[in-house]
């Protein structure tokens, strides 16, 4: 797949988030990259054969105050490499961005993977 291509897997992904969700991203920029660098892996705690579909790196917004501003905007990262690695078909990449998008959004409004993981279950 072409990274563009792949860039409209992630678009479409983030167009189907929910409105009161959209509504509320701000100062937030979504990026598409190769792989994820040792240093991230590592960083991460990481170990191959596990990898990363996505990351979010910021201040998420239980944690922002009147003192939040003039900052870079906080990223979120899908990885391609590892996401075609693991997809049978385009249907299936498509999924697996759609819930990494999804994760990675949910650690901006603070969530946690523990509470994304029982939201998911149904348990939340």
């Amino acid at each position: 797949m072409t990274r563009r291509q792949f860039e409209a897997l992630v678009e479409r992904a983030l167009k189907r988030l929910p409105k009161k969700f959209k509504d509320k991203l701000a100062n937030i920029a979504v990026v598409v990259e190769d792989w994820a660098d040792d240093a991230t892996l590592a960083e991460m705690e990481i170990e191959p054969p596990d990898t990363l579909y996505g990351l979010y790196r910021g201040v998420d917004v239980t944690h922002r105050d009147s003192n939040y501003g003039n900052v870079l905007p906080d990223t979120v990262t899908i990885y391609q490499g590892p996401i075609e690695e693991d997809c049978a078909d385009e249907e299936e990449m498509a999924e697996l961005v759609r819930d990494t998008v999804i994760h990675e959004i949910g650690h901006y409004f603070g969530l946690d993977d523990e509470t994304m993981e029982r939201i998911e279950d149904g348990d939340a």
